[in-house]
């Protein structure tokens, strides 16, 4: 089990022992009597030394009185183990895979919800813009090559965005429109490629200028799949949140970046003006 996964079964044991003094049982012992368990099984789950099951924690917050926790705590014991996916394990094959699994999250998606503070969102990516990210993946991780084959199965989830009835809200920092990946001529070629999506019905692109006043401050990139699913991305891990309070805790957030972002005309002018910053750059410079 990975450390963040042992530490979030830790954190669960010492929420169960909490519900359980509150209830009024002094020790282990008085509630493995009620719930009819040894009394090693609750010092165990207390100390995050043993997996917990959903009848085990129906049984616990039934007798503790705190039957309203059940669903976020059985949420949180059914991905305790997929939490935390280090990339390194992750990508152990390659970049193509994550992208292919990626797509049945998309295919089963109705409404998305972006942020993303520094980079062009992927689905919105051009091949050479994708393959520049790529070769950075595989040049960080050690991991095989194949960012080509990568870049072309993340290309696929673009067909979602004129198939079906799915909505797209994306929130981009200003940062992502000159994060430069490849040179000026892919940059140029990515942001004329944003001036089309925002023209797509279904999608709304807002971009948070680097100067607006903040409601929230700007943390990581996550993906909103729905109500059901948030992904978070670090340098050394993707963070798989299914949990209902922290999945509301994410709408929260993303409707307070929404109010420092521009839409409409604002953002192509934020795009026009990222697009002559490039284009006044040596075509020599980035590759």
């Amino acid at each position: 089990m990975s450390t963040q996964a042992q530490e979030t079964r830790e954190v669960l044991g010492a929420r169960l022992r909490g519900f359980r003094k509150d209830a009024g049982f002094a020790s282990g012992r008085a509630l493995a009597r009620v719930l009819a368990w040894q009394e090693s099984k609750v010092s165990r789950i207390e100390n995050g030394k043993q997996n917990v099951s959903d009848d085990d924690i129906r049984a616990w917050c039934e007798a503790t009185n705190q039957q309203g926790h059940i669903p976020d705590l059985i949420a949180t014991v059914r991905h305790i183990d997929e939490m935390w996916m280090e990339w390194r394990r992750l990508l152990k094959e390659g970049a193509e895979g994550r992208q292919k699994s990626g797509l049945q999250v998309y295919k089963k998606t109705k409404l998305f919800r972006i942020w993303q503070p520094t980079v062009v969102w992927g689905t919105f990516q051009t091949p050479e813009y994708a393959e520049a990210v790529f070769r950075q993946v595989v040049s960080l991780y050690e991991i095989p090559d194949d960012a080509e084959a990568a870049t072309a199965k993340r290309l696929e989830r673009q067909q979602y965005l004129y198939r079906g009835d799915r909505k797209f809200n994306v929130i981009l920092g200003e940062q992502a429109l000159y994060s430069n990946f490849g040179g000026p001529e892919v940059m140029k070629g990515q942001l004329d490629r944003l001036l089309t999506m925002i023209r797509l019905a279904r999608v709304s692109v807002g971009i948070i200028p680097r100067s607006a006043p903040l409601q929230i401050w700007p943390g990581n990139a996550f993906s909103m799949f729905d109500d059901k699913l948030v992904l978070v991305e670090t340098y050394s891990a993707e963070l798989t949140v299914t949990q209902p309070g922290e999945i509301e805790t994410h709408t929260k957030t993303f409707a307070l970046l929404k109010q420092s972002a521009v839409y409409g005309g604002e953002v192509r002018d934020l795009i026009w003006a990222a697009f002559q910053h490039f284009d006044r750059m040596p075509t020599t410079q980035g590759g």
